[in-house]
């Protein structure tokens, strides 16, 4: 599924309450997410857990692979196939999917090299979702892309919504991206995944 996922999403709880949490991963899943991910950094662990007992299963009946932020052993007891690690969470974890957050050239090399099936690569642009991270502006999408193998996925992150900041994304050589609150916030998820689906160039 990796191999040809081009729009990442991420259920956070920042911008969602968890009681509308099935709802909406059912509507991000229904629009055709390819990659879903559980984004919690200020709940408890115990609650992440129950929430991905319930997302886990819904992930799995779409056949979309499901990542745990943060935490490899909530991603092992609800059975989700892939966690995602930040800079400073130490070696990647034992699961079957492995992401790691980059911020620069040389991170996403570095992750690369240490086996991550993938990488975020951001953030572009000043976001709310990570307050206070310097953005790494445009400049490097096309050269990491030079630097890591033609096949290995890159996905920019960091302030991207369509109409705005994505068509100038995709002019600077990304082929695949995460997108949280243009997502989270409209009014018609699965439409608006749709939408940037038929911009994001197709993955040969």
């Amino acid at each position: 599924m990796l191999a040809t996922a081009r729009l990442y999403g991420i259920l956070d709880l920042g911008y969602v309450e968890k009681s509308e949490a099935i709802a909406t991963t059912q509507a991000l899943l229904r629009g055709g997410i390819d990659i879903l991910q559980l984004r919690a950094k200020k709940t408890p662990k115990p609650e992440i857990l129950a929430l991905a007992k319930e997302l886990a299963p819904l992930a799995a009946q779409a056949g979309i692979p499901f990542i745990i932020n943060d935490f490899p052993e909530i991603a092992t007891a609800c059975q989700a196939p892939g966690c995602h690690v930040g800079q400073d969470d130490g070696p990647l974890p034992e699961t079957a999917i492995t992401g790691r957050s980059t911020h620069s050239l040389e991170q996403a090399q570095a992750a690369a090299q240490e086996g991550a099936d993938y990488i975020g690569f951001g953030p572009l642009y000043a976001t709310q979702t990570k307050p206070g991270r310097q953005p790494i502006g445009l400049e490097d999408i096309a050269q990491v892309h030079r630097l890591l193998p033609a096949d290995f996925p890159i996905f920019c992150i960091g302030g991207i919504a369509p109409g705005s900041t994505l068509p100038e994304v995709i002019a600077a050589g990304a082929k695949r991206v995460v997108i949280v609150s243009a997502l989270l916030q409209a009014k018609d998820i699965p439409a608006e995944i749709q939408a940037i689906k038929a911009q994001l160039p197709a993955i040969t």
